[in-house]
């Protein structure tokens, strides 16, 4: 047995060392080492011998079919590499020929204004904050001062969930409620939340029931309009320019008191008066004021102790606003022929 399998090492040997190319090397391969191959029809040898012969002229196979492998395989990738080589020298690429262009997206400019307007409060010492999209109503309502039954929250237009406990938040409020909890009463906080809100809104060039609300909080002891004021003076004027003015209106939410709208000057009309600002000289662009008593006695913080402001804007109107962009719609479409414009903008500004 063992000269049958030298004597077909030795045929099959001789016969990869002539083959000229890829066709005739793979040709053998199926020939020695095919299910029905010559190498396979000596196992047939293997019912007629006892164990120890078996194992024995087993291990020989193995051998047998592991050198011819190894042959094969280098006959192969030799007749492979001559083949790449004569392409790489028969064929030739003409570099002066335009290339495909192929359209390619670009940062989205939505996502540009939340990291400008982070890095902003990041300097002045703010952490920035996440919480839940999916949120209770006891957060999103109840311990901002705005309990069951009240007409705010019809005026949200609310996606609820389950019942009425379980909700997409309206506003990144919450983040807020739960970070003064956390705190446990008795620290300093300042934070801003960024995230997506939710509201029962009919999309068009101005609105979206879903959008990017930035909301900030400081709670600290002594904490006044003034502190407020400062405040969105710098980012106004880090957003929109050192020319930028601002100015606070008096206004109502259910949860600052007192509470205000705060106002940038008109950077398209220098506050002449055109349609971006209504002809006012002057552009709404956050809703503010110093936290309410209820909402900190709700967090844990006294307030004959404490005080705060809070804020909020949407980070889709401040893009809208700086770069120029009249429909909402353009921040969440998969268009490249309009993300491929945000590059554009972003240099322009």
């Amino acid at each position: 047995m063992k000269e049958k399998v030298n004597e077909l090492k030795k045929e099959a040997l001789e016969k990869i060392e002539k083959v000229t190319n890829l066709k005739e090397i793979n040709e053998l391969k199926v020939e020695y080492l095919g299910k029905k191959g010559l190498v396979s029809e000596l196992s047939t040898y293997l019912k007629d011998l006892d164990l120890n012969e078996k194992r024995e002229f087993g291990m020989i196979l193995n051998n047998l079919k592991t050198d011819l492998n190894n042959a094969i395989d280098s006959k192969i990738e030799y007749f492979e590499e001559q083949e790449l080589n004569q392409k790489l020298a028969n064929e030739e690429i003409d570099i002066t020929l335009p290339s495909t262009k192929i359209l390619v997206g670009s940062p989205n400019i939505l996502e540009k204004v939340v990291e400008d307007v982070e890095e902003v409060f990041m300097a002045m010492g703010y952490d920035v904050v996440d919480g839940p999209e999916v949120e209770e109503d006891h957060f999103n309502f109840e311990l901002l001062n705005i309990p069951k039954g009240h007409p705010a929250r019809d005026a949200q237009d609310t996606f609820y969930l389950k019942g009425d406990e379980i909700l997409l938040r309206s506003q990144t409020s919450p983040v807020q409620a739960r970070t003064m909890l956390a705190a446990g009463g008795d620290k300093p906080i300042r934070m801003i939340c960024p995230g997506k809100t939710y509201r029962r809104d009919a999309d068009d060039a101005t609105h979206s029931h879903q959008f990017m609300q930035i909301e900030g909080l400081l709670v600290d002891k002594k904490v006044s309009l003034a502190d407020l004021k400062g405040t969105f003076e710098v980012v106004a004027k880090q957003l929109f320019g050192e020319s930028c003015e601002t100015r606070l209106r008096p206004s109502y939410y259910q949860f600052t008191e007192p509470s205000v709208e705060m106002d940038i000057s008109c950077f398209a009309c220098k506050g002449k008066g055109c349609n971006i600002c209504k002809h006012t000289g002057w552009i709404t662009v956050s809703g503010a004021g110093i936290v309410h008593p209820n909402v900190l006695r709700n967090c844990g913080y006294d307030p004959e102790v404490w005080t705060g402001f809070a804020f909020g804007f949407g980070a889709d109107r401040i893009a809208m606003l700086k770069y120029g962009i009249n429909d909402i719609r353009t921040f969440y479409q998969t268009d490249l022929r309009e993300v491929d414009n945000f590059d554009r903008l972003e240099a322009e500004n």
